[in-house]
C-alpha cells in the first residue's frame, strides 16, 4: 500500500498535488461563500476549451527538443491575421450563407483556421531555422523572439488598409482597433454548437468548443505516434543517438517548431471566437508564458511533454485562477488581488520547472 502511494506521488509530484488540492480547497471555500458555483465551474469548462489548442502548441516544441515555445506569439499573430482577412472578406455573410447564417460562421472560422495555419506553418519554418542556430538558448531566444513579433505586428495592425467597419478605427485613418468584435463573423460559433445548459443560468457545457480541443488533441496524439512523430520524439531526447540512426536532427526540430506555430494560430482563434473579440496589439504578448505555465502544471518537464499534461494542466490552471482569484478578493474584502495572484501563480510555476532543468536537459521527478 505504502509503495502504491509512493509510486503515485512521484508519477504526480508534490508542486501538482498540492495544486490540486489547493483547487479542490478553493471550490469548497466558493460555496462557502455563497459563490455560484455552477456558474464558475462553467466558466472553467469555458476558458479551458479557449486555452486548451494554445497550451496544445508546447508539445511539439518540446519533444522535438525546443523546450516550451515561448515564442507562440508567432502563431498567435499569424491567426490574428487569419481571422482579420476572414472578417476583411465578410466570409460569414457571402449570399450563399444568407440562409443558413451558422453555417456561414463556421465557414468563416475554418477559413481563419486553415490560412493562419498556413501562415503559421511557413512561418515557423524560419523560426524553427533560427532555433537550429541557437541551440542550448531556445528558451532565452524564443522569449525575445515572442516579444520582438508582437511589437513588429503592432506597426503593421495601424498601417494595413483594412476597409471592414469591424476591423478599422470609427473615425477616419487606417489600421485596426484594439479590440475586434467577431459578433457578424464567428463569435462563439464552437461554444454554442451541440452546447448544453444555459449560459445565464446552472451549469452551461460548451460541447462543441470541448470537442474541437480534444478533436486536436487526438490529431497531436496520432502525429506523435507516427513515424515523423517518433523521429521528432527521438531528436528531442537524445539528438546524437537520434542522429546515428540516420535521423536529421535539425529537420525534425523544424517541423516541431513549425508545428508547434500553427497550433498557436489554431488556438488564438478559438480563444477568440469563445472571448467573442479579437484583441490586437500588445494583448497577446505574454500569453506564451500561461501557456508554458499550464503545461509544466499538467506534469511536463521542459525536455517530455504529453498530451495527457495539456489536457490535466490547462483545467487545473484554468479553474485555479477562475475560482481562487473571487475567493481570495472575498476573503480580503476591498481587494483585486486577481493579476497579482495570476502572475505569482504562472511565473512560480515556470521558474519551478526551470529550477529542475540542468544544462538544458530537466530532471524528471
Amino acid at each position: 500500500m505504502n509503495k502504491l502511494i509512493k509510486n503515485i506521488y512521484q508519477s504526480i509530484g508534490l508542486p501538482r498535488l498540492i495544486i490540486f488540492a489547493f483547487f479542490i480547497l478553493v471550490v469548497f471555500a466558493a460555496g462557502f461563500y455563497n459563490m455560484d458555483v455552477l456558474s464558475l465551474m462553467s466558466n472553467v469548462l469555458r476558458r479551458w476549451g479557449m486555452y486548451g489548442i494554445l497550451v496544445l502548441a508546447m508539445v511539439p516544441s518540446i519533444q522535438c527538443g525546443n523546450g516550451p515555445n515561448f515564442g507562440v506569439s508567432l502563431g498567435i499573430v499569424c491567426g490574428l491575421f487569419g481571422s482579420l482577412v476572414s472578417i476583411e472578406l465578410d466570409i460569414a455573410n457571402l449570399s450563399i450563407f444568407a440562409d443558413n447564417k451558422h453555417l456561414g460562421a463556421w465557414m468563416s472560422l475554418l477559413f481563419a483556421v486553415v490560412l493562419s495555419a498556413l501562415i503559421a506553418w511557413f512561418v515557423g519554418m524560419g523560426y524553427g531555422v533560427l532555433l537550429n542556430r541557437v541551440k542550448g538558448s531556445e528558451m532565452t531566444v524564443s522569449t525575445y523572439v515572442g516579444f520582438s513579433v508582437i511589437a513588429f505586428m503592432n506597426i503593421l495592425w495601424v498601417t494595413l488598409p483594412f476597409t471592414n467597419g469591424d476591423i478599422k478605427w470609427p473615425i477616419g485613418g487606417e489600421g485596426a482597433r484594439n479590440t475586434i468584435t467577431l459578433a457578424n463573423s464567428f463569435s462563439e460559433v464552437l461554444n454554442n454548437t451541440a452546447s448544453i445548459g444555459n449560459q445565464d443560468t446552472g451549469l452551461f457545457v460548451p460541447t462543441g468548443l470541448l470537442l474541437f480541443f480534444f478533436l486536436f488533441c487526438f490529431i497531436i496524439y496520432l502525429f506523435l505516434k507516427s513515424k515523423t512523430g517518433i523521429a521528432m520524439s527521438a531528436a528531442g531526447a537524445n539528438p546524437n543517438f537520434a542522429k546515428a540512426s540516420g535521423i536529421n536532427v535539425n529537420k525534425m526540430r523544424i517541423i516541431g517548431t513549425a508545428l508547434s506555430t500553427s497550433l498557436g494560430a489554431v488556438g488564438i482563434i478559438t480563444y477568440a471566437q469563445a472571448f467573442g473579440f479579437l484583441q490586437m496589439y500588445n494583448a497577446p504578448l505574454m500569453m506564451g508564458f500561461s501557456c508554458v505555465a499550464a503545461v509544466l502544471i499538467g506534469g511536463a518537464s521542459t525536455t517530455r511533454a504529453r498530451i495527457s499534461h495539456v489536457i490535466i494542466g490547462t483545467f487545473l490552471f484554468q479553474g485555479l485562477l477562475v475560482v481562487a482569484l473571487p475567493v481570495a478578493n472575498s476573503v480580503l474584502t476591498g481587494t483585486d488581488l486577481s493579476d497579482i495572484i495570476r502572475m505569482i501563480v504562472s511565473n512560480g510555476i515556470i521558474l519551478y520547472a526551470l529550477t529542475k532543468a540542468k544544462g538544458g536537459a530537466a530532471n524528471e521527478e
